[in-house]
C-alpha cells in the first residue's frame, strides 16, 4: 500500500521587496477585511519514472524517492521484490526439478540522473528463467553469472544528445532485456539464449533528431576479454521505431563459463520493428547469429543459427495486461559442428502466454510457456535421458515495485 504524501504549500511573503519574486500564481489577492492575502502556491508535481532500468511492459515501475546526498547531489531510488514459484514437465533430473521456487528479484536501483557527471548503480538477487534450459536457483543464478551487482556504470553526459557509460553495461542486443520485471514474459525466450545479457565495457551514445546510435567496446558474453565491437542505430517516427543492431568478437576466447558460452566467439545480427501506441505493443523482429570454425579454441566446425520472434502486449481497463511471444530459431550444421541449440542443425518453436495484472506497486502474473524442438540430437534435449522433444512450462510471480511510495512526507 502506497503511503500518503503531504503536499508541501509554500507562501509568497507579503512585502514590496518579495513582489517581483512572487510568480502570477502566487499573487497576493485582497481579503474580505480589504487586507493583502497570500495564496498558495500549487505543489511541485512528483517525479516521472526513470528510463533506467529499460521496461517494456506490461509492468511499470514507479516514481523514485528521491533525497539528498551530499556532493553527490539529488539521487533517485527504486526497488523491485518478486518471488515465483514453477511447474514444468520433461525436466532433467540432478541439475533441474518439475517444481521449483525462488525469489526473482530482490533489486535496488540508485542513480544520478542530472549533470554532467552521472551514475546507475543495480544490486541484490535475481533469477533469469529462460524457456528450453534448466532452472538455476537465485543464488546459483548471482554466483555463476554477474555477481551481485549485475549493472554498474558511470555515465558523462558533455552535451545534451550525448553520453558516455563505462563499467557493466546492458547489452545492446536483441529485443528483450534481461530481467524478469523489464519484459512482457517471465521465462526469457529462445533466440534470448543466443544474445549477450551484460558486458563490461564503454558506450558511446548519440542522438539526432529521430536517430540514436549507440556503439559499444566491451567483453562480450562477460568473458573479462575485451575484444567484442556491438552497435545500433534506431530511427523512431511517432509510435514506430526500427533498429538495426550488430555485435561481434574481433579476437578468439578460449575461456568459458556459464555466463560465457561458445557463442562468445561469435557474432549477432538484429533488425527490430516496435509499434507501441495506447493500449497496444507490437513488436516483431529478426536474428542470424554465427560461431565460426575455429580449430585453436576447438571449434571443428561453425555453425549459426537463424530465428524470429513476435511480441504483442494488450493493456486492458483495470491494470490487466496480456503479453504474448511467438518464436522460431533454427540451427545449422552437420554432426561434427559445434553445438548451439539441442544438436546441431536442430530448431526450436515456443510459445508463452503472461496474464499481468498491476495495482499501484503490487503486481502478479502467470507465465505459460511451450517448447517443442525438432531434428534433435539423442541426449541433448528434455528430460531423464535427453529424448523428449516437448516441454511445457507454467511460473506464477508476485510481487512489488518500491519508488516514491517508500517516502513519506511530512507537512
Amino acid at each position: 500500500m502506497r503511503f500518503h504524501k503531504f503536499e508541501q504549500i509554500s507562501v509568497c511573503v507579503l512585502g514590496l521587496a518579495l513582489a517581483s519574486v512572487c510568480g502570477a500564481q502566487n499573487a497576493t489577492t485582497p481579503s474580505a477585511s480589504g487586507q493583502q492575502t497570500a495564496t498558495a502556491a500549487p505543489a511541485p508535481a512528483p517525479p516521472a519514472p526513470l528510463p533506467t532500468p529499460s521496461i517494456t511492459g506490461p509492468l511499470s515501475n514507479l516514481p523514485p524517492a528521491e533525497f539528498e546526498a551530499g556532493p553527490f547531489g539529488k539521487l533517485a531510488v527504486n526497488g523491485f521484490l518478486s518471488g515465483m514459484g514453477l511447474v514444468q514437465n520433461n525436466h532433467i533430473p540432478v541439475v533441474d526439478d518439475s517444481k521449483q521456487a525462488a525469489l526473482s528479484n530482490g533489486q535496488v536501483f540508485i542513480q544520478k540522473t542530472d549533470g554532467w557527471f552521472q551514475f546507475y548503480l543495480q544490486a541484490g538477487v535475481y533469477n533469469i528463467p529462460a524457456l528450453g534450459t534448466p532452472f538455476l536457483a537465485s543464488d546459483k543464478t548471482v554466483s555463476d553469472f554477474w555477481g551481485p551487482v549485475p549493472v554498474a556504470f558511470l555515465k558523462l553526459q558533455p552535451g545534451k544528445n550525448t553520453s558516455i557509460e563505462i563499467g557493466s553495461l546492458p547489452t545492446l542486443i536483441g529485443a528483450e532485456y534481461t530481467f524478469t520485471f523489464e519484459n512482457m514474459n517471465i521465462n526469457r525466450g529462445l533466440l534470448w539464449n543466443q544474445e549477450n545479457a551484460i558486458s563490461r565495457g564503454i558506450q558511446l551514445n548519440q542522438t539526432i533528431g529521430k536517430l540514436a546510435a549507440s556503439v559499444s567496446w566491451n567483453d562480450g558474453f562477460y568473458s573479462g576479454r575485451y575484444s567484442w565491437l556491438t552497435g545500433s542505430l534506431t530511427y523512431t517516427n511517432g509510435p514506430h521505431a526500427i533498429a538495426f543492431v550488430a555485435g561481434g568478437n574481433l579476437g578468439q576466447t578460449h575461456y568459458q563459463t556459464l555466463a560465457t558460452p561458445v557463442q562468445n566467439n561469435g557474432s549477432i545480427y538484429n533488425v527490430i520493428y516496435t509499434y507501441s501506441k495506447g493500449s497496444w505493443i507490437v513488436q516483431p523482429y529478426f536474428q542470424y547469429t554465427s560461431v565460426p570454425t575455429n580449430t585453436q579454441i576447438g571449434i571443428v566446425e561453425g555453425a549459426s543459427t537463424t530465428g524470429g520472434a513476435i511480441l504483442v502486449n494488450h493493456t486492458f481497463k483495470h491494470g490487466f495486461s496480456l503479453p504474448v511471444r511467438w518464436e522460431y530459431i533454427s540451427s545449422s550444421g552437420s554432426a561434427a559442428a559445434v553445438n548451439l541449440m539441442y544438436g546441431p542443425g536442430s530448431a526450436g518453436t515456443s510459445i508463452t502466454v503472461t496474464p499481468t495484472f498491476q495495482y499501484g506497486g503490487f503486481f502478479v502474473r502467470g507465465d505459460f510457456g511451450y517448447v517443442h524442438a525438432s531434428n534433435t540430437t539423442p541426449g541433448s534435449v528434455f528430460g531423464p535421458a535427453g529424448l523428449d522433444n516437448n516441454q511445457t512450462r507454467a511460473v506464477a510471480e508476485f510481487g512489488y515495485v518500491f519508488g516514491n511510495n517508500i517516502v513519506e512526507k511530512k507537512p
